[in-house]
């Protein structure tokens, strides 16, 4: 590879690096978004002309309008003014035009590393496929809104959490693929526990989607004592619904139980791989990323109680989802790093 060709692939990855970091601050305005309860006040989907806000006082009373009509605004939000409806309305608006900004940051620099050579042919496919992966996930993400218009004050839990999930797949895949541009793989050059690295991903993820579930039944906001659930280890209503097993989706006390739970078990396997890292005596970039993480879970978890004992203030909550968007981040960089480690070639 000649040294151009190195700084093209190098401006590729940067390029990537930033889309993920758009999806980072999506992930968050998203979670103030429903903090705030923000993600209903704008009732209609125009990925086109939605990106223009109300220019007057005619459209502004137009917005308003169709947001008097759903159930949040009769059942808890009635007699609230415009210039409220203003404050929530800039936050979902916000975060469409994220959105928007992430579809034009990904196509117009991927058209030009395309046509420079930067991104190969047998690379295009993929890159088009992270596009329409992107552009899925604004659809998921109207579904999701959708379900909050009609009957709901606020949207399913369920479909919040594959709202979620989705744009972390995208996140994980496009970082995945920014650091194969960065550093391209050594042959023969996996650390033998590098499966046990993509399995913790998987376990970040998962904790990912129960904090979805956590937020979509506002679970945060009770039981707000640890290490016990008001005095218990588990809540007298765990299973409190028919059948047993939508509790687990259903049920706010076990939601929250479940997610406290898995944070123990992240907790536990960040400090695991840590060790094996420090028992293999890694270095460079893998012994980094290995430190990384297991800095990232100390602190995810720390602000995890904290955003539980004081009720799910607005600052503490984003700082909780914000960090969990970087132990995801760092995990990735982690799994990767321990397959691509030199120091094992040896």
């Amino acid at each position: 590879m000649t040294l151009a060709q190195f700084e093209s692939r190098r401006a590729v990855g940067i390029w990537l690096l930033a889309v993920a970091a758009i999806i980072a601050c999506m992930v968050v305005v998203g979670g103030l978004t429903r903090l705030t309860g923000s993600g209903l006040s704008i009732t209609q989907w125009d990925p086109i002309m939605g990106a223009i806000p109300p220019l007057n006082h005619a459209d502004w009373m137009d917005a308003f309008h169709k947001y008097q009509q759903i159930p949040q605004y009769t059942r808890e939000n009635a007699g609230m003014t415009l210039e409220g409806f203003k404050g929530i309305f800039w936050w979902e608006w916000s975060h469409r035009l994220l959105g928007r900004l992430l579809g034009v940051v990904f196509f117009l620099p991927f058209l030009w590393f395309a046509w420079r050579g930067a991104i190969t042919r047998k690379e295009i496919p993929r890159m088009i496929v992270l596009f329409l992966l992107g552009g899925l996930q604004g659809f998921i993400g109207w579904w999701m809104v959708e379900s909050g218009l009609e009957v709901r004050v606020s949207v399913s839990q369920y479909r919040l959490a594959i709202h979620l999930g989705t744009a972390l797949i995208l996140f994980g895949a496009i970082l995945w693929t920014a650091f194969e541009y960065l550093r391209p793989k050594i042959a023969n050059a996996t650390a033998p526990f590098a499966k046990w690295a993509l399995a913790f991903v998987g376990l970040v993820y998962f904790q990912m989607l129960l904090g979805a579930i956590v937020a979509g039944l506002h679970a945060g906001l009770i039981y707000n004592t640890w290490p016990s659930m008001d005095g218990q280890f588990v809540p007298d209503t765990a299973f409190f619904f028919k059948p047993w097993w939508i509790n687990f989706t259903e049920n706010a006390g076990l939601a929250q139980f479940d997610h406290r739970m898995v944070a123990y078990l992240v907790a536990i396997s960040a400090f695991a791989l840590w060790l094996r890292g420090k028992r293999a005596k890694l270095t460079g970039f893998a012994r980094t990323s290995g430190d990384l993480v297991l800095g990232v879970t100390g602190l995810q978890i720390i602000l995890g109680i904290l955003t539980l004992l004081h009720q799910v203030p607005e600052a503490l909550a984003a700082a909780h989802q914000l960090t969990a968007v970087a132990l995801l981040a760092s995990s990735l960089w982690h799994a990767y790093e321990l397959r691509n480690q030199a120091a094992f070639i040896a």
